[in-house]
């Protein structure tokens, strides 16, 4: 089901029979809370990310959440995060009570966090680092690692992006202590809201399952098969469980993900053949490893300096292209300009060159030449 009210949607997603019966069947079921379908959801997850443990919940904000919390960060500590991310990451150290110290990245041909600058930002408070594997591009997990054993900190992984994304051949998501994965309609997984927590450790993801819902000891699903008839709390919790029908949702899509994946890595290649290093455009993770590696989640192009984007991206905008850009740096909204900062040049170096094209799974090669021709236009348009 295309939006059609662009020329070339900047994601899009699928809805036919197999997803509508799923979704049927879990609504008839009677039970629309978690459930089955929610179990059999974190199964197939297990597999794909070759996890041991694997908790579904409302969203990728809650999965971050629930993870900072299940390794005690609180108040007096201090969680390094990359500011070229999506604000979730920032405002879910802040909910736990720590404070978020930015990060930059390596430089404009990997956007992902740089392992010097996380050494850099280390401190006496520092209790874990946040990594996000941008557009689904693994950051550099083996120095990063490193630096965390040397300092006795956790890792987080921000896998958002990164469905199916491998480093080193081991799957994005089970690098670190507990890694993160979203279901917003616009991932590569898309379900409407959800997430996924996984970790290989077994105390963690007890307490996880324990935060996830309520610090309850048993759940309705269980009370319901009569496998127990009440429940005690044993930590203040929060309700962020997922329910029958995204899950229901999700398990169709999870189906579905290596061919999404293929689709938006043709797509990328086509992009990068014809504009990367042209009319002074970089795309970057130009590295064959990288590029075979990622689950292409994002395509991303830095315009030339000096370009103007909003006048670049209007252009596209009437030629019915939608376009935007990942994204504004954290450390530059109000709430965290008021933190004490770091300087961060990479990232704001490419904050104002960022344009996100175009991406899904079944876009069409003459949409991706439509968004190539018209994109140069602009740029010669505009006179860069």
């Amino acid at each position: 089901m295309s939006n059609h009210s662009w020329k070339v949607p900047l994601a899009d997603v699928v809805v036919d029979d197999e997803l509508l019966a799923a979704t049927h069947e879990a609504v008839s079921s009677g039970w629309w809370s978690m459930g089955p379908r929610v179990a059999a959801f974190e199964e197939a997850f297990a597999e794909l990310c070759d996890a041991r443990h694997t908790l579904a919940v409302a969203n990728g904000t809650a999965a971050l959440h629930l993870a900072l919390v299940a390794l005690g960060c609180g108040p007096g500590d201090e969680v390094i995060v990359p500011s070229l991310n999506f604000v979730a990451a920032a405002n879910t150290v802040v909910h736990a009570g720590a404070t978020p110290v930015f990060c930059d990245i390596i430089g404009e041909d990997d956007l992902t966090m740089d392992p010097a600058d996380i050494e850099a930002a280390v401190g006496p408070a520092t209790k874990a680092i946040v990594v996000m594997h941008y557009g689904g591009f693994a950051c550099r997990m083996d120095e990063i690692r490193e630096i965390a054993a040397a300092r006795g900190l956790a890792i987080v992984e921000d896998a958002a992006h990164a469905p199916g994304a491998t480093y080193r051949g081991r799957p994005c998501g089970t690098l670190g202590n507990i890694g993160c994965f979203s279901f917003f309609s616009n991932k590569n997984l898309p379900v409407g809201e959800g997430g996924m927590v996984v970790t290989d450790d077994p105390d963690l993801a007890e307490r996880l399952r324990l935060l996830r819902s309520h610090g309850m000891t048993t759940l309705t699903w269980d009370r319901h098969r009569g496998h127990a008839s009440s429940y005690d709390v044993v930590t203040a919790g929060f309700n962020y469980r997922l329910d029958e029908l995204r899950a229901a949702i999700g398990l169709v899509q999870l189906g579905r993900l290596r061919e999404e994946n293929d689709g938006r890595r043709r797509a990328s290649a086509r992009y990068r053949a014809a504009l990367h290093g042209t009319a002074g455009i970089v795309m970057p993770f130009d590295n064959a490893n990288a590029l075979e590696a990622s689950s292409h989640h994002l395509a991303v192009v830095l315009l030339p300096a000096g370009a103007d984007r909003d006048a670049v991206r209007a252009r596209l905008q009437a030629e019915g292209i939608q376009t935007s850009f990942h994204y504004p740096p954290i450390h530059h909204f109000s709430h965290y300009a008021a933190l004490p900062q770091r300087v961060l040049p990479g990232t704001d170096d490419v904050a104002t060159r960022l344009v996100t094209l175009p991406l899904f799974g079944r876009i069409e090669d003459g949409q991706v030449d439509l968004v190539i021709e018209q994109l140069l236009r602009a740029l010669d348009g505009a006179g860069s």
